[in-house]
């Protein structure tokens, strides 16, 4: 307790650093899934995604980040056992802090899309083991972490795949497949809406103290759902059709026409994200503030609205500054997108991370955006995917939480051996 008391002032200042710091890594990896099929199916230019998603994750994360966090490293330590020596964790969530947001820049710079939530997972396992031992981390929860590594992908590439393969039979085999566009990408604007909705409801709506039942909350998506779809046909009306473009490209009116849907799906998942992932940055930085103040170790800690927009700030500088590496990899490099495709792609990222969220699954935003990716490219035959490219991604998912334990168990051992 003594050393909590003494240090308390730099204890603070390295949480909120660490903690700025790695929502700005978020920013730069994690965020550029909900935009990055977006600017790949070209519906809109890197510049437009910037401060569409900038503005969205933002308003997200400060008005639907969560008025409570989840429990302590998202049940991953024993936390009971850190209760005679509380310094201990203090330490180990500034180090987790440090070590997340590390490996996050270096996969930036590489171009991987990994995962933030496996990041902080990984740091936290680390400094629970360099802390108390191999008894201080629930490797239950660890092995259903893995088995998401698996199915979350999977999941996103069969959803995308089928949604893929309906555009194709009921838009572009057909006689008239502009007609048909102007018929059912209304009804793909709904779902749009209703799944996202979805989204911000089950996730959001209840940290800002507003509660739906099931039943509400499924009317209310169905309603913004058909909002969407009467502002996506009154869009779709007033795009200009090139016959010229149609006859270098047989479809490009139909990919025009699914423009908006593009810019409504990148828009609302990014509001999303920021939403539920600030708390990757902003979790472990509540638990070393909720110590400080109550010199106990708690198994939940309160988040106040200033942590909020300080994790939003973090994760809109790190978009602005590096997010576009991992836009290209997810737009371009995995397959080649249009703005069906792109579709297909971001509304089953959605719709897996609803199911997955209902039935309480550990999965990853950035795992089922990329196996979406991949179904649509598997759709067009595997010869449309990189294979080089997704091996490097499937790679990087499998070392990322080895590396973040192995640093912030480093971290952890420079802060006690600083501090005591």
């Amino acid at each position: 307790m003594d050393i909590i008391g003494q240090h308390s002032t730099i204890f603070y200042v390295l949480a909120f650093s660490f903690g700025l710091f790695l929502c700005w890594s978020i920013g730069a990896n994690d965020v550029a899934n909900t935009m990055g099929t977006a600017v790949g199916s070209g519906a809109i230019s890197v510049r437009q995604a910037l401060i569409l998603a900038a503005v969205m994750e933002l308003a997200g994360a400060y008005l639907a980040g969560g008025a409570v966090t989840a429990t302590i490293a998202k049940g991953i330590l024993a936390d009971t056992l850190f209760e005679p020596a509380p310094q201990l964790l203090v330490f180990g969530m500034i180090g987790a802090l440090l070590a997340a947001g590390i490996w996050l820049m270096i996969a930036t710079m590489l171009g991987w899309p990994v995962s933030a939530t496996h990041s902080i997972i990984g740091a936290v396992c680390g400094v629970g083991v360099a802390a108390l031992g191999f008894g201080a981390v629930k490797w239950d929860k660890m092995t259903e972490i893995v088995a998401s590594w698996f199915i979350s992908p999977l999941l996103g590439a069969v959803v995308a795949w089928s949604l893929t393969l309906s555009i194709r039979k009921l838009i572009f085999n057909n006689e008239n497949p502009i007609a048909q566009a102007r018929r059912w990408a209304p009804m793909y604007a709904f779902l749009v809406g209703w799944i996202v909705s979805l989204v911000t409801i089950s996730t959001g709506l209840k940290h800002v103290n507003i509660f739906l039942s099931d039943f509400e909350g499924q009317l209310l998506s169905a309603l913004i759902g058909i909002v969407l779809a009467i502002v996506a046909r009154l869009m779709m009306n007033r795009i200009r059709l090139e016959e010229r473009e149609d006859r270098e490209f047989h479809f490009a009116s139909v990919e025009r026409l699914f423009v908006p849907l593009m810019v409504f799906t990148g828009a609302a998942m990014a509001f999303a994200h920021g939403s539920n992932d600030v708390a990757n940055g902003i979790g472990p930085l509540a638990a070393v503030v909720q110590i400080i103040e109550t010199q106990a170790v708690s198994s939940k800690s309160a988040v106040t609205p200033f942590m909020l927009f300080i994790g939003g700030v973090g994760i809109v500088f790190g978009l602005a500054t590096h997010g576009y590496k991992i836009m290209a990899t997810i737009g371009r490099g995995i397959t080649e997108l249009t703005p069906t495709r792109g579709y297909s792609a971001t509304i089953a990222a959605s719709f897996v991370t609803v199911a997955a969220s209902g039935m309480g699954l550990p999965v990853s935003t950035t795992h089922i955006a990329v196996g979406a990716v991949m179904g649509v490219g598997i759709a067009r035959g595997i010869g449309a995917i990189d294979l080089r490219v997704i091996g490097g991604i499937v790679l990087s998912w499998f070392i990322t939480v080895p590396v973040a334990a192995i640093l912030a168990a480093i971290a952890f051992h420079i802060l006690r051996t600083i501090f005591g």
